[in-house]
């Protein structure tokens, strides 16, 4: 059962909603890990024993580390859930365990949705109660609530137990934090529903030829597609995440803020998977980079990072090289920073950077990317063909709809036009926009049967 469900959209949400503000408030911490708890049961018992798993391991040794901090015997239970943590990724994540689901007793076939975002999560909470910069959570049902809260386990966003916490004891609940969360859940539906399924479908149609009889245009249009729908599947999964969050009187961060189209690299790289990111920079790269001032050694340690952050994207080398790319045009874009051409044409070399490192993504293997992006450069000798034409007036429309809605244009508009009549009409407009998504989602969604489907494990 994910977001995007009817089952979950028409049963669980309503009923969540129900019995979470008809329990009184003292006790309604218990009733969302409950809610969680149903929500992880939904997806298969194993899971919820997962999640459980993760739950025991890493309080027993945040308990423990706290109870001998400043001692050598903290560093035992330290050690030991990092192992289980990391061992537990390495397992569901990677393609050389497949084989060890049936020693471990897990359906083949099933996936752990949202066990990276929960590994990242339970590493970073480790390492900040071994540091002492936190103090051990108390509470088993709060840390509990923490590992299992179904709004963030998708998508994340990644949070540190810090401002969990924070965000958890300042819930605010209401009609009011209803509606605004519903808004945010059905604008990351329309998100994923109406725009990433519908650019997935060209994706796939792209794919489905070789890269050696593939021109030019197709191959680009490929790529483009899958960027945007991986974008909006992503960053709609969050925002549906957030909005689920807000039902609840929670506000966690947004993910994403509009990244693609940017004047350049580094704009895009801090916009994307914010969270996620700043975890990757807090934990490896700081104190890696602390071990010496030298340019060249924290250059090296910044690749690093990021070919440590496009791994954990896929687990293979391909989303490593993903990674090292951004990061490597980071680095040249700012050596060249001061010349003022960039400005003129960083939206167009910042979205070829993006859509040439997407190709590690998007393919299966290293060589496969690689006839992918002789393909893009036309090394077939075929710039255009009868199938890129026919693709392109078929999905021109939904193309160009993805690229303004992936850009802050409207919402830099809204800000700009102040309390005019413009503005208010917008306002006064909203539920009917609101209501109007939410009846073609579901359309969409009682054609197709689902939109589980979700371009990135994560």
């Amino acid at each position: 059962m994910v977001y995007s469900s009817l089952l979950f959209i028409y049963g669980f949400l309503p009923f969540s909603l129900l019995f979470y503000y008809i329990t009184p408030n003292r006790q309604r911490e218990k009733m969302l890990l409950l809610l969680s708890m149903l929500f992880c049961g939904a997806m298969g018992l194993c899971y919820l024993g997962l999640m459980l798993a993760y739950t025991v391991v890493n309080y027993t040794a945040c308990r423990m580390i706290g109870k001998n901090r400043g001692k050598p015997a903290a560093a035992v239970p330290f050690a030991a859930a990092m192992i289980f943590d990391l061992a537990a990724i390495l397992v569901f994540r990677t393609k050389y365990f497949i084989g060890s689901y049936s020693i471990i007793g897990w359906p083949e076939g099933i996936f752990p949705i949202g066990i990276s975002f929960v590994t990242l999560a339970m590493l970073g909470t480790l390492i900040d109660v071994y540091n002492g910069r936190i103090s051990e959570e108390k509470s088993i049902f709060r840390f509990a609530l923490y590992v299992m809260f179904f709004p963030k386990l998708i998508m994340g966003p990644v949070l540190r137990y810090r401002s969990f916490s924070k965000a958890l004891g300042s819930r605010r609940d209401g009609l009011n934090e209803i509606g605004i969360g519903i808004s945010i859940f059905v604008k990351g539906l329309s998100k994923k529903v109406i725009v990433a399924d519908n650019l997935y479908m060209l994706y796939k149609a792209v794919r489905s030829v070789d890269p050696a009889d593939m021109s030019a245009m197709t191959a680009w249009l490929g790529i483009a597609a899958f960027l945007l729908s991986l974008y909006f599947t992503m960053s709609g999964f969050s925002d549906m995440g957030v909005g689920l969050s807000h039902c609840f009187g929670m506000r966690l961060p947004q993910c994403f803020s509009y990244p693609l189209f940017r004047t350049k690299i580094r704009y895009f790289a801090a916009r994307w998977h914010m969270q996620a990111m700043h975890w990757f920079r807090h934990y490896i790269t700081k104190p890696l980079s602390s071990f010496s001032r030298s340019r060249i050694f924290r250059r090296c340690i910044y690749i690093l990072s990021w070919g440590a952050f496009g791994f954990w994207y896929r687990f293979d080398m391909n989303g490593i090289v993903w990674g090292i790319i951004l990061a490597a045009a980071i680095i040249v874009e700012n050596r060249f920073s001061k010349h003022r051409l960039l400005a003129v044409t960083g939206v167009i070399y910042t979205f070829i950077i993006t859509a040439f490192a997407a190709v590690f993504l998007a393919c299966d293997s290293i060589s496969d990317s690689l006839r992918y992006i002789f393909a893009m450069l036309g090394g077939n000798k075929m710039f255009a063909d009868s199938l890129g034409f026919y693709l392109f007036r078929y999905y021109v429309v939904i193309l160009l709809v993805a690229m303004y809605a992936s850009t802050d244009l409207f919402r830099n508009m809204l800000i700009r036009s102040g309390k005019t009549r413009f503005r208010t009409v917008i306002a006064a407009s909203a539920p009917l926009i609101v209501l109007t998504f939410a009846v073609l989602c579901t359309i969409l969604l009682s054609y197709s049967g689902s939109s589980g489907m979700i371009i990135m494990k994560l």
